[in-house]
């Protein structure tokens, strides 16, 4: 997620767009909050204060803190706009994931690495949770420092790319093709030592864009990618929506396709692809992957 840079300009036009969204979202509430305030007191038994706290979102002790930008948001605006460090995912691949976040932020949205683009991702989702689970010790201290608003988990993964063809061989198992908590899992593709947080909650959505995965040696993400379509599938109900990026790789190409499956492919854009798993705990007997409508006739 950080070992390229790119133009800023996709990114800085990104944010400038978001500015005046928000912009024109403060004016018209104002408008509306001036516009109310102005109703005569004759038209109501409830007094002047009482009229104004009642047009108030809950939750927002004064007028002017609601309609204030919050210091996530212009945090990040002033940190992209004065960067010369954009993301790895340029603005059409960011696009598909921003236009999810829009259906269902704040939400719960679990990404897989650190990176330049952390902010964004955690503005994006204002008012929800965004973990982020990073492999580099050293790296977190170095994004925390700077934005200690970021939650992240360090973590510590045990595979290796130049293993992943045995793996593959081994996802196809019944142990791993059963749906249950990863930590229960008899796959030892699933990531079991995590913490526990990292289970519990019920992810909406989920990003895997790490840890690395660019040479043999390197852990690869082979088990995040399993692990993200097991949670999806794991959840009581509803369905989570899983992004995997750099899919011009032989890994995350072949263990996306497999383990969150083509038929639950929405899209792809660039090097990121987009899937959408429903529960497989609120249906009974739903294959690990849809049907191949071709093989039924």
């Amino acid at each position: 997620m950080r070992t390229k840079s790119q133009s800023s300009v996709n990114l800085k036009v990104i944010f400038t767009c978001c500015s005046i969204l928000i912009f024109l979202i403060i004016f018209f509430a104002r408008s509306n909050i001036s516009s109310s305030s102005s109703k005569p007191l004759s038209e109501t038994n409830l007094s002047r204060e009482e009229v104004e706290n009642q047009h108030k979102p809950k939750g927002c002790p004064t007028t002017q803190q609601c309609t204030k930008m919050p210091i996530s948001l212009s945090d990040a605006l002033v940190h992209y706009v004065t960067s010369n460090v954009t993301p790895q995912q340029t603005f059409d691949e960011v696009s598909v994931s921003k236009r999810v976040l829009d259906k269902k932020s704040p939400c719960n949205f679990l990404v897989f690495g650190l990176g330049h683009d952390s902010l964004m991702w955690a503005s994006l989702n204002h008012g929800g949770r965004t973990l982020f689970i990073e492999e580099d010790k050293a790296w977190i201290e170095t994004v925390t420092n700077k934005f200690p608003n970021l939650e992240s988990y360090h973590v510590v993964y045990d595979t290796k790319v130049k293993n992943s063809d045995k793996l593959m061989e081994l996802g196809r198992s019944e142990e791993c093709t059963s749906v249950t908590d990863p930590r229960n899992s008899k796959c030892d593709l699933a990531l079991k030592d995590f913490p526990a947080d990292f289970y519990q909650t019920k992810w909406d959505l989920i990003m895997v864009d790490a840890p690395t995965g660019y040479h043999e040696e390197a852990p690869g993400r082979m088990s995040a990618i399993y692990t993200a379509g097991l949670l999806a599938r794991n959840r009581e109900d509803g369905e989570t929506d899983v992004f995997v990026h750099d899919v011009n790789r032989p890994v995350e190409d072949e263990f996306s396709a497999t383990f969150l499956c083509k038929g639950y492919m929405r899209e792809q854009n660039g090097r990121l692809r987009h899937f959408t798993i429903p529960s497989h705990r609120a249906r009974a007997g739903r294959p690990f992957c849809p049907v191949d409508v071709d093989r039924r006739r």
